[in-house]
């Protein structure tokens, strides 16, 4: 590279590759909270299993969160020509973490309004930093997209983005009424949010598939 040159955003390829990686790793950890129990006397296994519960639902209540933020941030990729950053990732590897606490103190006396407001912060906090991304993207820097959407397309995507954010607000605040509530204003969240979905077409299977990428000027627009 010149001397005083400026770096030049990278392709997204591996960032991608890079991305999908992190995000499935962080889903699999999810599953470290959900421990056999040991057998104990007097307890049978199916009480073991029952007192999984706040694990379980906590689980599942991610799973669907980080799978949302997958598939949006997938689209968001194949809009990308050229990316230089990838931050979102920053926020989604603490989900776990989060979702830990969650289980482990959601059922003790006096911690339980922390841990959902901490739990649904975590998702506000990447929803939020999602959205920046999307709108830094769409509104300031539309030279990195292989092609620039419509001025309907983009309030379109915005208005997606944008939902989650106030309701992950209301999901923390509920928490001093009941915690329960929050784990309930997140799960409905994660079953109704619109979720915007690219299938990809057969060429970039191919693509994929060859573990190479097309070069830009071959490259279709979508």
């Amino acid at each position: 590279m010149k001397a005083g040159r400026s770096p030049q955003p990278s392709g997204t390829v591996r960032v991608e590759a890079f991305s999908d990686g992190v995000m499935a790793v962080a889903i699999t950890l999810l599953v470290l909270d959900l421990r056999v129990p040991e057998p104990e006397p007097g307890r049978s296994l199916a009480s073991g299993l029952l007192e999984l519960w706040p694990n379980a639902l906590a689980y599942v209540i991610s799973f669907i969160g980080i799978g949302i933020m997958w598939l949006s941030h997938h689209t968001m990729f194949h809009r990308l020509a050229r990316v230089d950053h990838s931050v979102l990732l920053l926020c989604i590897v603490v989900l776990p973490f989060t979702t830990s606490v969650l289980s482990s103190y959601l059922d003790v006396p006096g911690q339980g309004v922390l841990v959902a407001v901490l739990y649904a912060g975590s998702f506000l906090v990447t929803s939020s930093l999602f959205f920046a991304l999307q709108y830094h993207l769409l509104k300031r820097r539309p030279h990195l997209l292989r092609e620039a959407p419509d001025p309907v397309q983009t309030r379109s995507i915005l208005r997606r983005g944008l939902v989650s954010i106030p309701v992950y607000v209301l999901a923390a605040a509920a928490a001093l009424v009941s915690p329960y509530l929050t784990l309930g204003i997140c799960m409905v969240l994660g079953l109704a949010l619109p979720v915007e979905h690219r299938r990809p077409r057969r060429s970039e299977n191919l693509r994929f598939l060859a573990g190479c990428e097309v070069p830009s000027r071959t490259r279709p627009p979508w």
